[in-house]
């Protein structure tokens, strides 16, 4: 009867370990690389736009700008204009307030200057002697707007009790028109109408 012998080998169970792990180690080096990998191409990403990018970007902002354009010119042109003829408005309100309380003559005296208008308000110190009051500057009004004063002789006068010593039913308003807002089918005038008593209207209007 044959008698056979185990042989033992100690290096086996050993080499086997040692496999896996070096395989274990392969992969994990393969999955860093992976997302070494990963994060380049994110970051390359994150560095610029493209050009169609670029150009996609520009056009809309293109498009934006025209959409917005007319609406933006129309809403400063409005205020420029309603800032001009309410500061024209309060001037008058002033001069009849100071004719009132000073029991004096006081008036707003429009006048021509180059391609422009100014204006003041003046007190008759004396019978015929007007005067620029204290304290008030000469103001102007912006030559890109077409004025039309139509008072007698440019002047609008209130007497001691707030009425208007020069009333004219046929020359009793200043008017104020911005072609810009004509030609975007806008309100483009300001109307300021005196009444005789001294109350004073405010008009926005459409030019024909």
């Amino acid at each position: 009867m044959f008698q056979g012998r185990v042989v033992i080998v100690p290096g086996a169970p050993i080499l086997s370990k040692a496999k896996k792990i070096m395989k274990n180690i392969s992969r994990i080096s393969q999955h860093k690389h992976e997302r070494a990998r990963t994060r380049d191409k994110s970051a390359s990403a994150r560095k610029g736009f493209t050009l169609v990018e670029i150009m996609v970007a520009v056009a809309i902002i293109g498009i934006m700008a025209l959409v917005f354009y007319p609406n933006i010119i129309n809403t400063l042109e409005s205020r420029k204009i309603e800032g001009s003829a309410r500061e024209i408005l309060t001037t008058l309100q002033r001069a009849k307030f100071q004719a009132v309380k000073t029991k004096l003559n006081h008036r707003v005296r429009f006048e021509a200057v180059g391609e422009g208008w100014v204006y003041s308000i003046e007190r008759e110190d004396n019978p015929n002697e007007w005067n620029i009051i204290h304290g008030f500057l000469r103001k102007s009004i912006p030559s890109e707007f077409q004025v039309d004063v139509d008072f007698p002789n440019d002047t609008l006068e209130f007497s001691p009790l707030g009425l208007v010593s020069n009333y004219s039913s046929t020359q009793n308003s200043i008017t104020l028109q911005s072609l810009k807002l004509a030609t975007y089918d806008k309100p483009d005038q300001r109307i300021i109408k005196v009444m005789a008593g001294g109350s004073i209207q405010y008009i926005v209007a459409e030019g024909e």
